[in-house]
């Protein structure tokens, strides 16, 4: 008989008995005995997908399996941490690298034991060395926690759903990144011009050729393992790392730029806040809008300024010999908060699935 197990924190309503421990190969069938691999060149194109350990590979004629099955790579994933499980229906041509199983009618769901094996450690159970491979009595033999079958059918109802609008954030947010991307080029001059393709009504001067020098004041950040906890935030150059009770800028809103290593992604900073020794914190002049030279930042490509032969690196003087083209502080001031709202909705939609995915 099942071992009893106990409920989870969270439960649909009119659900009160409590989750059984099962072996997946109690719940679920095992369909490897189908699986054919076909090198590329003997593909033949058509519109059944092909599938291997982590996902589509191709589309070919003819078929392997029909109906719906669990995939889970069985050597070959290319991320462990987030190993590779998903849900198919209907033709498909699954390769040996991924196993291929069902669950058992009238005892489990197809949804929810794809969920399940999802959020389990699977790394754990690999054997082998580069390669590393899940055994498929390893695979059959693993032990999950179910609920009834009527549960199961919720859980995997819901979990979906939220699927479905990470899905759709995600693709909201990838196609505001290319917004941004498109528009950052139309809006700012390209190479030796002085005026951007696409500007705000009533702005017709040409832009001024400046140095970086005169629009912003580089500064250097500092080690501050010697400070104490505190409220104010510490950035490097991939974003927020602790919080400590000094300032290097207190009031004083100014764009990060990285000194060593991540040098390509300059963001802002509001005051108060501490940057690290490996990030800069250009400060805008007084005739100089911050979202502007945040945009600005972007619109250099400071790999180029990097001469490093290693980690790659930028100078105070990389930044501030580079040209940057300046309009009035008007124009810079419309520009600055275009951009702004655009990266509020980029940042809307990227919280969004965060959210889905962990509420």
């Amino acid at each position: 008989m099942a071992e009893k197990q106990n409920t989870p924190e969270i439960r649909f309503e009119g659900f009160i008995d409590p989750w059984e421990q099962r072996k997946l190969g109690e719940v679920a069938t095992r369909h490897d005995n189908l699986r054919i691999p076909i090198t590329a060149k003997d593909r033949i194109p058509g519109d059944t997908p092909y599938y291997g350990a982590n996902g589509i590979q191709d589309y070919v004629e003819g078929y392997t399996h029909e109906g719906e099955f669990v995939l889970v790579a069985e050597d070959g994933a290319t991320d462990l941490d987030n190993y590779p499980v998903q849900l198919i229906s209907g033709l498909s041509w699954v390769n040996n690298h991924a196993h291929v199983i069902k669950a058992i009618p009238d005892v489990a769901q197809n949804r929810f034991i794809m969920y399940l094996i999802k959020s389990m450690d699977i790394a754990s159970y690999l054997v082998g060395g580069t390669r590393s491979k899940l055994n498929a009595e390893v695979l059959m033999g693993i032990e999950l926690k179910l609920p009834s079958n009527s549960e199961q059918i919720y859980i995997g109802a819901l979990l979906s759903t939220l699927d479905s609008l990470i899905t759709l954030h995600q693709r909201k947010y990838d196609k505001l990144c290319t917004v941004k991307k498109s528009m950052l080029d139309k809006m700012f001059p390209k190479p030796g011009e002085t005026e951007p393709e696409i500007r705000f009504e009533g702005f017709t001067d040409p832009w001024e050729q400046r140095k970086f020098l005169d629009v912003v004041d580089v500064c250097s950040g500092k080690d501050y393992k010697h400070l104490k906890e505190g409220s104010i935030p510490v950035y490097g150059t991939g974003g927020f790392m602790t919080s400590v009770d000094e300032a290097l800028s207190y009031d004083r809103d100014a764009v990060g730029i990285g000194r060593k290593g991540t040098i390509d992604k300059p963001y802002l900073l509001k005051a108060p806040f501490w940057t690290v020794d490996t990030l800069f914190y250009a400060i805008p002049k007084s005739d100089i809008d911050l979202e502007f030279v945040h945009c600005s930042f972007l619109n250099v490509d400071w790999k180029s300024k990097d001469e490093s032969t290693g980690l790659p690196s930028l100078s105070k003087e990389a930044i501030n010999e580079t040209i940057a083209l300046v309009p009035s502080f008007n124009e810079q001031s419309q520009l600055g908060e275009f951009f702004n709202n655009l990266d509020s909705l980029i940042t809307l939609h990227q919280r969004e699935p965060r959210f889905a995915d962990t509420g």
